[in-house]
């Protein structure tokens, strides 16, 4: 009989005859790892979800300071309006106004401003608009800015272009830009660099003059020069994500992609192309414009820029919970089929070849779409299926390749329509997250996989992220991983949250514009980041009395230096700690390197606890050395605590080399 059946069995007669007798206060557990029985963990399998919702794009990751650059938003039963454009003057010195005289086909509206004052009749500096971003435009020292706008007036102009505070009273950058009538009697575009001379993160743009006349401003762009890769996304979002490793980014939502109203529904083709000729829509679903200067294009991008596989979701011709359906659903299907031909088409294909004047000759690596997001939960199911059917049967037929997506829910039962995966979507209070740790181990192992594309502990036990959420997200994933035989793919949701507006929380990612910080949600995913392409071992777990202790083990390869980990991950949902026994079998002549091995715990002393920008830091993975690193060790699981044990193997990972 094997070594680890023995311990086993001894195990179990220690504590189901004698469990009776043992205190909550004093619990025991025993890990028992056999490294020899093992599976592949799916290559894809942990990646996140990008959705416009909180401001996550515009105004966050999306580098563009400018707010309504094109004088397009709208508000939800509102007409056209400039806001959040303010004016530098007053009525008896300037008339601001909207007309619909703009170059650009698209985006037809400009702003119209009269001056009314000359010289010494205006005020110091002069006249004018400015733009303070989303809440604020981060401007810091040394830093170029890159500032873009048409321009087109009856006479010369004379503009001061500057970055300034939030009450203009001090001046970070400024140029001049000068023109005789007859250079801007047509549509001009004047670009110029600002490089500031101060920090400020609350400041703004302005566009200002002394000189009386007409002139029409449309179009106006400020962004930093040193994006990532000069890609647009702001620096530090970016490496946010980028630290978790994901293998799949799933966009632009979510509820953006269908709309309230289907008029409002994210439009690929809309998206493509130069920026100042994209028309921007109103995010119904979240109650805000966005330019979509973050466009499918620039999505495909950064699961480029990642190294992550692009998960695109496109509407299916209904509207959020299948409210509204279109009359005409062949014209969604060829946009559909049109969209992945702009991802992966010869540079010479009618789509491929708009991807290629974007500087991207290339195809994108897309593999996967999702057919619509949440219809299939809504009480127009059957609508759905109809629809669902009409993409995935010309989807294969020109796109054989292609993995299509479902959003009908196959985890309980077996789907009645083919797929390639289904998507499963799952919000609730901490215990029961916790509890549905067992969820996926009846479902059918037979059919399409599961990608489990939205799940978060919110409402009352999430504050706006506590470490609470994260432990019940924890054992969630645990079973996930223990389930990745049929649960191919993961993801968080929502992504990120700007503070100033919270239309969901929380969020794993949070930010204002220029601070960021993780919640305990997103230090969580640091725990499973390396599952993607691991080796699942298999674990067995043994108490006396918790029902709060859920673990499981991987081995798994650094691809930076090439070493190999046997890790095991514990989550003690429960108040008191909790000692473990965990026993290593099955590794062969491999030898545990103990002055190599780490622990990493994630806890605080309240599970409400959050962090904040003024602690950003308080409830963050803390590691340290493992000291009795072995195949045979004690350790102590910390109450409320994710803990990682990576023991570093001298030899080979276990079936992954």
């Amino acid at each position: 009989m094997a070594p680890n059946k023995v311990n086993c069995i001894v195990i179990l007669l220690y504590f189901f005859c004698g469990a009776a007798s043992v205190s909550n206060k004093n619990q025991k557990a025993e890990l028992v790892v056999n490294a020899s029985e093992r599976r592949p963990i799916p290559q894809t399998f942990f990646g996140i979800f990008f959705e416009e919702i909180n401001h996550a794009g515009a105004g966050g990751l999306w580098a563009e300071l400018v707010s309504n650059r094109g004088f397009e938003a709208v508000r939800q039963n509102k007409s056209l309006n400039i806001h959040p454009w303010s004016i530098i003057g007053d009525e008896s010195s300037i008339i601001v106004s909207t007309d619909r005289s703009s170059c650009f086909k698209r985006n037809k509206n400009a702003l119209r401003m009269e001056v009314l004052c000359d010289g010494d009749t205006c005020l110091i500096g002069g006249v004018g608009v400015y733009n303070p971003g989303f809440w604020g435009m981060d401007i810091k020292q040394g830093k170029i800015y890159k500032i873009v706008f048409y321009l087109r007036s009856l006479s010369s102009v004379n503009i001061s272009v500057s970055l300034a505070s939030s009450d203009g009273l001090r001046t970070l950058a400024i140029t001049n830009i000068i023109a005789s009538a007859c250079d801007v009697s047509n549509w001009t575009k004047m670009e110029t660099l600002l490089q500031a001379e101060e920090t400020n993160p609350n400041a703004r743009l302005q566009l200002k003059t002394l000189k009386k006349g007409v002139m029409w401003i449309d179009q106006v762009s400020a962004i930093p020069l040193d994006t990532y890769k000069g890609h647009g996304f702001r620096n530090d979002l970016f490496e946010m994500i980028a630290n978790i490793k994901p293998r799949f980014l799933r966009f632009p939502g979510g509820n953006f992609v269908g709309g309230t109203l289907l008029r409002n529904a994210f439009r690929w083709k809309d998206t493509v192309g130069p920026w100042e000729e994209r028309p921007g829509h109103f995010n119904d679903a979240w109650n805000y414009w966005t330019d979509d200067g973050l466009g499918y294009f620039e999505f495909l991008q950064l699961s480029e820029d990642l190294g992550a596989l692009p998960i695109w979701v496109f509407n299916n011709g209904m509207s959020n919970l299948g409210r509204e359906k279109a009359s005409n659903v062949s014209v969604f299907v060829q946009e559909a089929l049109d969209g992945i031909e702009f991802a992966i088409g010869d540079s010479s294909s009618k789509w491929g070849s708009v991807r290629a004047a974007m500087r991207h000759p290339k195809p994108f690596d897309l593999r996967y779409v999702a057919v619509g997001n949440e219809e299939c939960y809504s009480s127009e199911k059957s609508a759905y299926k109809e629809n669902y059917l009409k993409f995935y049967n010309v989807i294969k037929r020109y796109y054989p390749g292609i993995r299509v997506i479902s959003n009908c829910d196959g985890s309980v039962d077996q789907l009645d329509h083919p797929t390639d995966l289904y998507d499963f979507h799952l919000y609730a209070n901490a215990s029961d997250l916790f509890s549905n740790v067992h969820h996926f181990e009846h479902t059918s192992r037979n059919g399409p996989k599961v990608f489990v594309s939205e799940y978060a502990v919110y409402r009352e036990d999430a504050g706006t992220g506590s470490l609470l959420a994260a432990l019940g997200e924890a054992g969630f994933l645990i079973g996930l991983e223990r389930n990745s035989d049929v649960v191919e793919m993961v993801c968080y949701a929502p992504l990120f949250v700007n503070v100033h507006d919270r239309s969901w929380s929380p969020s794993a990612i949070v930010f204002n514009s220029y601070q960021t910080y993780g919640t305990p949600s997103y230090w969580l995913q640091h725990f499973f980041s390396n599952a993607s392409g691991a080796m699942l071992l298999n674990a067995t777990l043994l108490t006396n009395s918790s029902t709060s202790i859920l673990a499981s083990a991987i081995a798994w390869q650094n691809s930076v230096d090439g070493r190999c980990f046997l890790k095991v991950k514990v989550v003690n949902f429960g108040s008191i700690q909790v000692k473990m026994k965990i026993s290593v079998y099955g590794l062969g002549s491999n030898l545990i390197n103990a002055s190599r091995s780490i622990k990493t715990i994630l806890t605080s002393n309240n599970v409400m606890d959050e962090n904040s920008f003024k602690e950003p830091n308080k409830v963050v993975p803390r590691s340290s050395p493992l000291e009795n690193a072995g195949k045979n060790m004690e350790v102590v699981v910390s109450p409320h605590s994710i803990t990682s044990y990576d023991l570093m193997l001298d030899n080979e990972c276990p079936g992954l080399v």
